[in-house]
């Protein structure tokens, strides 16, 4: 008699089944705001930052779970620091990527491949590892759990000189103009409402950020391409989840959170249809967010570094 076999653990299934549970019940908790501990981004044991979807996933772990601690570990990590897991807790799924060469003939490359008429082949794999926030764990050190630094007050609509002074220097140009916001491709600019038309002037950098997003799919930025774009189609959702992502991880390092002139119920059923019929998207997407992060944040450094230098 066959035994049955257990079905293999699928980490991107488990993940973007959980991330759909959430959105079908109308809860965007990455944008809540947050800071947990004085960071705004989850933070590994060592206190590096994670990146890409498990930036985006610990974020809303610790938002809906209401966790003080940005810091996370494995169970070992926690087990080297004489600390102990409650009893009961509920760990975390993350995700890493990595690469193995194998030779012509099937065998790990080690780097001496005598044949070099033969290319090993680069196989690339992601795998899962589980993991907790300091909150679930007992016995860490006091520096596990930093005081969150009170929120500063801002005045209404009034621009945030750091980050003005951030969006102002990306040499994507922008114009002030109507209500709508929305990036423009044939003309490859922004435009915007002035920041008088926001009460909050951290939801018009939200606004300003998702937007920004969308130019870096030009052809002479990231040159993203999900094909024909309208509406209600998949390459509009595919586009929009990037964008909405990217403002997600610039609101982390300038401090406020993701936002748009419109997320209703037609904008959540085209990310549903995403993620339901492709369960490997929100991780492909999450790197291109990040991708798209990391080269505004570039262009903003380069334009800044310009400035100082002419006023010098």
């Amino acid at each position: 008699m066959a035994r049955s076999r257990t079905p293999k653990f699928d980490a991107s299934e488990v993940i973007t089944d959980e991330i759909i549970r959430i959105i079908e019940r109308g809860v965007l908790p990455w944008r809540k705001p947050w800071t947990a501990g004085g960071s705004s981004r989850p933070l590994r044991v060592g206190g590096e930052p994670y990146q890409g979807v498990n930036n985006f996933l610990l974020t809303m772990r610790t938002v809906m779970a209401g966790h003080s601690s940005p810091f996370w570990m494995t169970l070992p990590q926690a087990n080297a620091l004489d600390a102990k897991v409650r009893k009961g807790e509920k760990s975390s799924v993350v995700v890493y990527y990595g690469q193995s060469r194998k030779d012509a003939g099937g065998e790990d490359d080690q780097g001496e491949n005598d044949d070099l008429s033969e290319e090993p082949r680069v196989f690339r794999f992601q795998k899962s590892y589980r993991v907790f926030n300091a909150c679930q764990i007992e016995g860490l050190p006091d520096s596990f759990y930093p005081e969150p630094e009170p929120a500063p007050d801002h005045p209404q609509s009034e621009p945030i000189p750091h980050m003005q002074a951030f969006f102002d220097a990306i040499d994507i140009t922008t114009v002030f103009t109507g209500t709508e916001a929305y990036y423009l491709p044939p003309v490859d600019k922004v435009f915007m409402p002035s920041i008088a038309r926001f009460q909050d002037p951290r939801n018009f950098y939200g606004v300003w950020a998702h937007e920004l997003a969308h130019a870096t799919k030009a052809p002479h930025r990231l040159n993203r391409d999900f094909g024909f774009s309208k509406f209600g189609n998949t390459s509009y959702a595919r586009e929009e989840i990037v964008a909405e992502l990217t403002s997600v991880f610039l609101g982390q390092t300038l401090g406020f959170t993701a936002h748009t002139l419109e997320m209703n119920a037609a904008y959540l059923h085209n990310w549903l249809r995403v993620l339901r019929s492709d369960k490997g998207a929100i991780f492909r997407h999450a790197a291109d967010a990040q991708r798209a992060c990391d080269y505004l944040i570039a262009r903003s450094e380069v334009g800044r570094a310009g400035r100082s230098a002419e006023a010098a």
